[in-house]
């Protein structure tokens, strides 16, 4: 596993996003989001649980209505950033996946904190949850669109750690969504405390 603190990790090709959206949820849980700041030292940190949106088939997907001027993003290219806010107040960020033209992401809704994240009670559930995540990462609406292919502000790094136990379930809080508010599209590292659910 790659040191941290000292080394430069490149972010994750276009091509890793361009893949069934399922296929890229699960293989996101144990990636590294990094965060840099100009004027501040870089926050890392491990997902360890992530939920598959499915696009237009997908009742409980911001895509189910076509590429609307809010959803067109999820339509690709893959490999950027889809970001949007809850309840007027906490943004939510997802990786768009499958190939250009298809609609598919998947929503980060919880990882460990691993560097630049400080020490005392507040370290160890400040990730858990979309909101908490995107707070902690300062990910807002500015950085919709924004391609995660490229070292720069936000992207994905893989470490080479040990692949997590993985598990799944039923997406949280989409009971609207009929017969595929039961569909198991929740993977979650099944090890970590840091998972929201």
């Amino acid at each position: 596993m790659t040191d941290l603190t000292s080394t430069h990790l490149p972010p994750l090709p276009r091509t890793f996003y361009a893949r069934p959206t399922t296929t890229v949820a699960r293989e996101l849980l144990g990636k590294l989001l990094v965060r840099r700041h100009a004027s501040q030292p870089a926050l890392v940190a491990r997902i360890v649980e992530v939920e598959a949106y499915l696009g237009q088939r997908d009742a409980a997907s911001h895509a189910r209505r076509g590429p609307t001027p809010r959803a067109a993003i999820m339509f690709g290219p893959p490999g950027f950033l889809y970001v949007y806010l809850i309840y007027g107040m906490h943004h939510c960020m997802n990786l768009v996946t499958e190939t250009d033209g298809v609609a598919g992401a998947v929503l980060i809704r919880a990882a460990a904190p691993i560097v630049g994240f400080g020490d005392g009670p507040g370290r160890r559930h400040p990730l858990t949850g979309p909101g908490k995540l995107c707070a902690a990462l300062s990910i807002t609406r500015a950085l919709n669109g924004h391609d995660v292919t490229h070292a720069r502000e936000f992207y994905v790094a893989d470490d080479g750690a040990r692949a997590p136990r993985r598990a799944r379930s039923p997406r949280i809080g989409v009971d609207y969504a009929g017969a595929w508010a039961a569909r198991k599209l929740r993977f979650f590292d099944a090890r970590s405390p840091y998972v929201s659910g």
